[in-house]
């Protein structure tokens, strides 16, 4: 099965991980893992004054931050997994990510590091179901 991740390292990240961690029966080390992040665009004046190599170091760094501790969890128990970083809105990268990938399952957190508009789920998360063909596992 190719599962999609999606990250923000946020609290919600951390009870993804420990989902698939408590699940190792059905989510483990047979299974084609992809990470992705979104980091946010830098806007295009500032990325045109700043240049290609430094907004492109900024993106790698940012997504970095999130990966780290991932790639951690993943090396400690043996599982394989990819990583991706794109620049743009969160719930459009995920859902691109997903379509292109072809994905037999996206995880994600019911919420990130948006503000608390919605209670129940987060907005990115409610974009990524309504936009995505692909199955969605929310972990709250």
């Amino acid at each position: 099965m190719n599962i999609l991740l999606a990250a923000d390292g946020s609290p919600y990240t951390k009870r993804m991980l420990a989902y698939v961690a408590a699940h190792e029966d059905w989510l483990g080390a047979h299974h084609r893992y992809v990470v992705v992040t979104a980091v946010p665009a830098v806007p295009p004046r500032a990325a045109a004054t700043l240049g290609r190599v430094i907004v492109n170091d900024y993106y790698e760094d940012e997504a970095e931050k999130v990966f780290k501790p991932i790639r951690s969890f993943f090396k400690g128990r043996g599982i394989a997994a990819e990583f991706v970083w794109k620049a743009g809105p969160a719930a459009e990268v995920i859902t691109k990510q997903a379509s292109k990938g072809s994905f037999d399952l996206l995880m994600m957190g019911s919420h990130g590091h948006g503000s608390v508009v919605n209670v129940v789920m987060g907005s990115v998360a409610t974009k990524v179901i309504a936009n995505c063909k692909t199955p969605v596992l929310l972990v709250r």
